[in-house]
Order: structure tokens, then C-alpha cells, then sequence
């Protein structure tokens, strides 16, 4: 790696090596696939958005609209993940300034995701543990505030590369580039910068879902009524403990495929194939997973989003009865 001056010439990463490929069948059959999941996915969760929207009663509760905003972040991120992959592929160069812009929407919802988690966790502790007081404490207008707070913290890491872009060369974001986070980087410290953000956010999200695990716990354990909604909240926060687990296997991404470059050696076959078999596993499922893991078990939504899935099926609309 050149350096001088504190920046940085050249980054070489082993995950960003260009190969050549070859554009036969197999590769057009695992290219599509690796496109029409995020977009399938993205269209569940869009049938889940316009069955949430179909009901004031949802946007004027607190936890369907941190679960819309989850379903919004989702959506954007693959989106804008499929679109990467895609110009990764061709491959195709584009702007620093279209990358960065491209970057710091991938970036802040790919973190999104953990902080959402955490907040919906807090919700589900503050309704089963100060039930009498949840709707003091829990509001629309709370939650929304919260979700902007959870946008600013997001951005704080890639908002700082950017700024420090544009100080330094101003002048780069006119170049033509392969499309990568790194590519913004002009200081060596950087990378210990993102390594450390993520660290920080993941022992924090972490540290509250055992919290409310535990506090939640022990309340299903002592109360002498309603056990049914605290055991339900305690799924419900063990399947954000597990959604977590799986979001961090996504952190590791980087270092995963760093690592199978290692194994691969000089076959570079092998190591797109391994790199394919990642991206699909470690990337693209643990995003398309929210509308199973959270919108199917909602029985309140499930029959509504059943309605417009199936293009209304020439059903009556199903009532909704929000507890």
C-alpha cells in the first residue's frame, strides 16, 4: 500500500480484485438469481407496506411503524445492493460522486437494521414490563423522533469519510471509479475508523436485546396474569437476538471473503464461485428475512397482507384488531 503525506495512493484490498467473466449460462442463471431475490423480497415487502399503510391504526402505533421503517430500509438496501452487484458484474465505472452517493444509502441502511432492532426491542420491554405506562412512554411521535436520531447515528461514519473527501480532493468526485466504499477513503485510519464504528454499534445493540431478553423474562416469569403477551414479547425479542446474530454475519462479509481469497489461492474460478455463494448467504437472505421473521407472525397484518398479495382475490377486506 503507497502512501504519503497520511493518504492513501492505492487501497488493495483482495475482496476488490477484478477478474475476468465469463458470461456463459451458469453465470447468467446465478447472476439472475442473485437479482430476482432481492426483487421478489422487495416486492413482499412492498405488499407488506401497502397493507400497513391501508390501516390508520398501524401508522398510529408505535411498533408497526418501527416495523415499516424496517420494511422501507430492507427495500432500499437491496435495492441499491442488487444495483452494485449488477455494476460489479458488467463491471462498470461511474462517478466518485454517484458512488458516494450510492455508498452513503447502502452504508446507513445497512446499518439501520441493528439499531431498528434495538429500539423495537426497548418497545416490546417498556409494554410487558411498565405496561400502564407504555402508551406515555411509547408514542407516534416518540418513535418517529427516535427514528431520525437512529438515521443520524447511522451516517455519522460515512459522513465523516465524505466530508474528509471533500476537504482533501474535491476534485476526485469527478473521476470515473469502480464503485466501492474504500474508494472514498484518503487516510490509512479510516478502516480502523468503520471497524470501530461497527464494533460500537453492534455491543450496544447487543447489550440491549439481552437486556430486554432477561427484564422480559423474568416478568413472564412473575406476573400472575397476561403471561400470553409477555411469552409472545419474549419470542418476539429472541427472534431480534437471532435477526441480530444474522446482521453481524453481514459485518463479517468483508473479512469472510478475504478469507476464502486466502483458501482459493490463484484459482480465481473457485473464488468467484465461493464470493457468489457468500454474497447470496451472508448478504442477501439475512435482509430479505424480515417480513417472515416479524410481518407472517403478526396475526393483526398477516390476513390483510394475504389480501393484497393474492391481488384481493375478490374477498372482502379483513378487519383488523390491533392489540
Amino acid at each position: 500500500m503507497a502512501v504519503a503525506n497520511g493518504t492513501i495512493i492505492e487501497v488493495s484490498f483482495l475482496y476488490q480484485q477484478l477478474f475476468k467473466i465469463d458470461f456463459d449460462a451458469g453465470t447468467q442463471t446465478k447472476i439472475s438469481l442473485a437479482v430476482l431475490i432481492p426483487l421478489f423480497f422487495i416486492f413482499v415487502n412492498c405488499v407488506m407496506l401497502f397493507a400497513l399503510g391501508s390501516k390508520s391504526v398501524f401508522y398510529e402505533t408505535p411498533r408497526y411503524i418501527l416495523f415499516g421503517h424496517m420494511l422501507i430500509n430492507d427495500s432500499v438496501l437491496l435495492s441499491f445492493t442488487t444495483i452494485v452487484y449488477i455494476l460489479g458484474c458488467i463491471p462498470m465505472q461511474i462517478t466518485k460522486a454517484l458512488c458516494a452517493l450510492f455508498v452513503f444509502i447502502s452504508h446507513c441502511t445497512f446499518r439501520n437494521s441493528p439499531l431498528t432492532l434495538a429500539v423495537m426491542s426497548l418497545e416490546r420491554y417498556v409494554a410487558i414490563c411498565f405496561p400502564l405506562r407504555h402508551c406515555n412512554i411509547v408514542t407516534p411521535r416518540k418513535t418517529n423522533i427516535i427514528l431520525g436520531f437512529i438515521w443520524i447515528l447511522s451516517s455519522l461514519n460515512i459522513a465523516i469519510d465524505i466530508i474528509l473527501l471533500l476537504i482533501v480532493n474535491p476534485s476526485s468526485l469527478s473521476d470515473n471509479t469502480f464503485c466501492t466504499y474504500e474508494k472514498l477513503f484518503v487516510a490509512k485510519w479510516q478502516m480502523d475508523k468503520a471497524q470501530g464504528f461497527d464494533i460500537l454499534y453492534f455491543v450496544s445493540v447487543g447489550v440491549i436485546i439481552i437486556f430486554t431478553y432477561i427484564s422480559i423474562m423474568i416478568t413472564a416469569r412473575s406476573v400472575t396474569s397476561d403471561k400470553d403477551s409477555a411469552k409472545k414479547a419474549l419470542r418476539t425479542v429472541l427472534l431480534h437476538l437471532i435477526q441480530l446474530c444474522l446482521c453481524l454475519t453481514s459485518f463479517l462479509y468483508a473479512t469472510i471473503v478475504k478469507t476464502l481469497y486466502m483458501m482459493s489461492g490463484n484459482n480465481s474460478s473457485f473464488f468467484i464461485n465461493l464470493r457468489y455463494l457468500n454474497y447470496i448467504t451472508v448478504l442477501i437472505l439475512p435482509r430479505c428475512l424480515s417480513p417472515l421473521i416479524y410481518g407472517l407472525r403478526d396475526m393483526a397484518l398477516l390476513p390483510l397482507f394475504k389480501y393484497y398479495f393474492c391481488y384481493r382475490s375478490g374477498r372482502a377486506r379483513p378487519r383488523v384488531n390491533v392489540h
